[in-house]
């Protein structure tokens, strides 16, 4: 087995549209369902700019420093659509910090829906729109064009793999969950089961949890964790040829604050990395193109890397999340009927699975993770919330003279 390794660092950034406090006297009445001034203290405006300020343009600002010291030091990330607008609104200096970053030729971006919805598993051809709207700002923005997907949530499974084949993609991402790995592990390129041309990788979920959920937890055994005890960690894994670290883009500076050491951790990263021989950075498309798949992997069943489940149960998994989603998918026809393209841009960001995240009604470790994200007091304010704006976007196709 050869010592070379490849850190494949991939950070997903995004920011739903929160829907404001919105009544069952608002409908019918106003449409700002996503209005920033009805709720001061989690606006969406609000939230944005104090996520720029803690996470975005520190992050971006440290890796572009490691970028200068580090020729060897690249990354992979992906940038929803409905956070690129909000940035664009209220944070252009995060954004040109993001543009800054992808200008130096080490970091790809990953495809994605634009939305960030859970739409394959509900509508293929809106699906589509929106994977197609993603490339259309990417391109725009930063001039690059994805050759990797991820889907919401890193939901996936082996009719999503065929499907990004299909659409030309080389690569796909996903959770590497052990019931699905078995007596396998993540640290390797596979191949989707029934494709021929696309590779998989799939997330260390443990290594990656180190940081994204565990490193500022006192109570962990593993606390403080620094970067050359987890290089060690690395390195002691023998079989492995590629550690693929995917989390969320706020795991710095706002998940985990400032004053956990974090950004410090991050700063140390790569040189304590690349100080051992064979060791280096790979984006997601380097790997793939420099290895062969080791073996098929099949995901007959949908999984996620949310949850201790790992499946769509986050979104999903109670009567109010599935009807709600199931009530606004059933408008596609007739919402496309209008070509109103204002009220088609508010159903689609009520596709946002963050929505439906915040109905979620799982208690303990779970529930406390899906509280912590949620602007709600609870799951069925969040639900309240969503079904009055789904009933004026129902009144509004009603005004058009279609009946729903």
């Amino acid at each position: 087995m050869s010592n070379k390794k490849s850190i494949v660092l991939y950070l997903h950034v995004h920011q739903p549209y929160r829907i404001r406090h919105y009544t069952v006297f608002d409908a019918a009445l106003k449409h700002d369902y996503f209005n920033s001034e009805y709720q001061s203290n989690a606006s969406n405006e609000r939230v944005l700019k104090k996520v720029a300020q803690k996470s975005y343009l520190p992050t971006n600002k440290t890796l572009l420093r490691l970028m200068n010291k580090h020729p060897e030091f690249k990354l992979s990330l992906s940038i929803t659509g409905t956070v690129l607008e909000q940035l664009e609104l209220w944070a252009p200096e995060a954004l040109r910090s993001f543009q800054e970053l992808c200008a130096t030729g080490r970091v790809e971006i990953v495809a994605e829906t634009y939305h960030h919805s859970l739409a394959f598993f509900y509508s293929l051809s809106e699906f589509e729109t929106q994977v197609k709207m993603h490339e259309t700002i990417i391109e725009k923005l930063f001039n690059q064009k994805p050759k990797v997907f991820r889907n919401t949530e890193l939901a996936y499974n082996n009719e999503l793999a065929k499907w990004a084949e299909n659409n030309g993609y080389k690569g796909i991402l996903a959770e590497g969950w052990d019931p699905i790995l078995g007596w396998r592990n993540p640290n390797f390129v596979y191949r989707p089961a029934g494709t021929k041309d696309i590779s998989l990788l799939m997330k260390n979920y443990q290594l990656s949890d180190d940081l994204a959920f565990r490193f500022s937890d006192k109570n962990w055994s593993e606390w403080p964790l620094t970067s050359e005890k987890y290089v060690n960690w690395i390195n002691a894994n023998q079989q492995a040829q590629n550690i693929n670290l995917f989390m969320d883009y706020e795991t710095f500076g706002e998940h985990q604050w400032e004053d956990s050491g974090i950004f410090d951790f991050l700063d140390h990263l790569p040189a304590e990395w690349l100080k051992h021989e064979g060791n280096d950075f790979k984006t997601v498309s380097e790997i793939i193109n420099e290895s062969e798949p080791v073996d098929e992997i099949d995901v007959p069943n949908t999984i996620t890397w949310a949850d201790t489940e790992r499946d769509l149960s986050a979104w999903l998994g109670n009567p109010m999340q599935k009807n709600s989603i199931e009530l606004l998918y059933d408008l596609r026809d007739n919402i496309h009927k209008t070509h109103d393209l204002e009220l088609i841009e508010d159903w689609r960001r009520l596709q946002t699975s963050d929505h439906f995240y915040y109905m979620c009604t799982k208690y303990f470790n779970d529930g406390d993770i899906h509280a912590y994200f949620s602007p709600y007091d609870s799951p069925y304010e969040a639900h309240m919330n969503f079904m009055n704006a789904y009933r004026d976007i129902v009144y509004r196709i009603n005004q058009k003279g279609i009946e729903t």
